[in-house]
């Protein structure tokens, strides 16, 4: 039993889905899961396992940001053996390329955060994601995205601040080339990699920082199903 999310063994699927937003972890596991039994609800961050199409499979809630997401994915992958996490989470667009509800396909993540500098001493780590995972994940999307929503793939950023005090620093993300800004996929990345693990983050465009717009978050919670089916196609191979 871990810490922080203190299943008991056995309780927790080798495939988890990871969410930031507990809510959107328990609507994952009520909208597409069979059987879902909760088995944490440990500091309200819900985990839940069921089954889809015949196949056992887990959703676990990971906070906002690198610090958090990393507990929760170190103890899934030292406690309780799990050998894929798939991210779908919520990102910001930043270029006008990406339209709101579309999905981001990470093939690695750029960060502002100074987790990979202490653990590499100042080189650059560069965190990307399972080549398996993402191939399966662009096959899904082809076939699994309504008209009108478009996957790209490419990198994302994962910063530190949600505010950012220097916003020009992300523009300049932009200018070379990175898609979207969320707040998970570089830790998720490297502890994969470090404990010779899978992991992929799909984000759905949630806002828009070029255009202003913007989901509810009620939309957020509850609306990103598109996300969740090519999660789930690519984790389990179906």
């Amino acid at each position: 039993m871990s810490t922080h999310i203190g299943a008991a063994e056995g309780e927790v699927s080798p495939v988890v889905l990871m969410p930031g937003d507990p809510l959107r972890a328990r609507w994952i596991a009520e909208t597409f899961l069979d059987d879902a039994r909760c088995y944490t609800e440990v500091r309200g961050m819900l985990g839940f396992t069921g089954t889809w199409r015949g196949r056992r499979v887990s959703v676990q809630g990971s906070g906002m940001g690198q610090p958090s997401l990393a507990i929760y994915a170190h103890e899934l992958f030292t406690s309780y053996d799990v050998e894929t996490v798939v991210r779908v989470g919520s990102c910001g667009a930043l270029t006008e390329k990406l339209a709101i509800r579309d999905v981001v396909i990470a093939s690695g993540a750029c960060t502002d955060s100074a987790m990979n500098r202490i653990t590499f001493e100042g080189l650059d780590y560069a965190p990307v994601a399972d080549f398996g995972l993402l191939r399966g994940a662009v096959d899904a999307a082809e076939h699994l995205l309504s008209s009108g929503t478009a996957a790209h793939v490419g990198l994302l950023f994962s910063g530190d601040s949600f505010y950012a005090s220097r916003p020009e620093l992300t523009r300049r993300m932009a200018e070379y080339g990175v898609l979207a800004i969320e707040m998970e996929a570089s830790a998720l990345y490297t502890l994969a990699a470090k404990h010779g693990r899978r992991a992929l983050a799909i984000c759905t465009v949630s806002d828009h920082v070029v255009t202003g717009e913007e989901t509810t978050a009620a939309e957020r919670e509850q609306t990103f199903g598109e996300m969740v089916e090519i999660a789930l196609t690519a984790a389990l191979g179906d």
